[in-house]
């Protein structure tokens, strides 16, 4: 009767078995991932479990596994998104930044930080502070740069013309390499590695961007003044190198006057002597001379060979020094 009964219930009591094996099973031991790395408690001391796979545990208070994924997280601040940060020359902008992370010492991070949400509130803070630190060094202009012209005469931001505000590349690949260094010192001491650092968010407050225009405008109107001061200097000078060639050729060529009217005079003293000598021949020259000048346009004329100068063209007239 009783093996009747045995054979007649083995079914239930087998999956009542199976059940606790079940049971026992997930009391006293726990599985674990390729990705996973654990921390197992025994009595609050800590082991540090790697292997994927199944392992053995004792229960609950006797042991406690805690587990963690060992793979790179991305983590952009809880707080620091939107957040302002004051660059050297006392210009606000708005900065975020985001961190590629991973835990490297599973032991040091449970004992320092337990879990991840207290790692990542000790990590806002430590962005934050570099963060703050890194962009602390660097004045606005090496940051943020502004594309676009703006007109020199523009006296104020509604006047000037629209510009578009540009980030700084090596500028900020310096910042960035900064915050990584002080990021990568302050975390190992908890067990976390940094492995990278990148800007997600770059602006400008309209207030400061306002205030740069108006120095833009200031400086372009100071270089204007400068080109337009520096131009009329050269050209100045320009006149006044100008006025001194002037006077420097007129009086050259004043003496060159001079010279050749002193030797035109010492000629015709020259001519003057000899015809000192024979005033008739003068006489005779000049009239020639007058003739030459009244025809070089071929002119025919009707004249009394009795009327000087036309009388040497009198067959009678006896040319002077000669006999005929």
């Amino acid at each position: 009767m009783a093996n009747g009964n045995f054979f007649k219930h083995w079914p239930t009591m087998l999956l009542g078995l199976i059940v606790a094996l079940i049971l026992l099973t997930a009391v006293f031991s726990f599985q674990l991932n390729q990705t996973e790395i654990a921390v197992v408690t025994t009595f609050g001391r800590p082991s540090v479990v790697e292997d994927p796979g199944l392992h053995f545990r004792w229960p609950y208070p006797f042991q406690k596994v805690y587990r963690f994924d060992k793979r790179i997280r991305c983590y952009e601040g809880s707080s620091g998104k939107q957040e302002e940060t004051v660059t050297k020359d006392g210009h606000n902008i708005i900065v975020g930044i985001y961190v590629n992370y991973r835990i490297s010492n599973v032991e040091l991070f449970f004992s320092k930080l337990q879990d991840i949400p207290n790692a990542e509130d000790v990590l806002n803070t430590l962005m934050r502070s570099a963060k703050n630190a890194a962009f602390g060094q660097k004045d606005f202009g090496q940051i943020i740069v502004y594309e676009g012209d703006i007109a020199a005469e523009a006296k104020s931001v509604k006047d000037a013309a629209p510009a578009k505000a540009v980030k700084n590349a090596s500028e900020l690949n310096s910042v960035i390499s900064s915050i990584k260094a002080t990021l990568a010192r302050d975390t190992q001491n908890f067990g976390i590695e940094i492995i990278d650092v990148g800007i997600n968010n770059l602006g400008v407050p309209k207030t400061v961007t306002e205030k740069v225009f108006e120095r833009m405008i200031a400086e372009r109107k100071q270089f204007s003044d400068s080109y337009l001061a520096e131009g009329r200097s050269k050209a100045a000078q320009i006149r006044v190198d100008a006025d001194l060639k002037r006077d420097k050729d007129i009086a050259i060529a004043k003496a060159d006057a001079l010279k050749l009217r002193a030797e035109g005079d010492a000629a015709a003293a020259e001519y003057y002597k000899e015809f000192a000598k024979d005033p008739e021949l003068a006489e005779f020259l000049r009239k020639i001379e007058a003739l030459r000048e009244m025809l070089k346009g071929r002119t025919t004329l009707v004249v009394d060979t009795k009327m000087p100068p036309f009388d040497i063209l009198n067959p009678d007239t006896v040319i002077p020094g000669t006999n005929k």
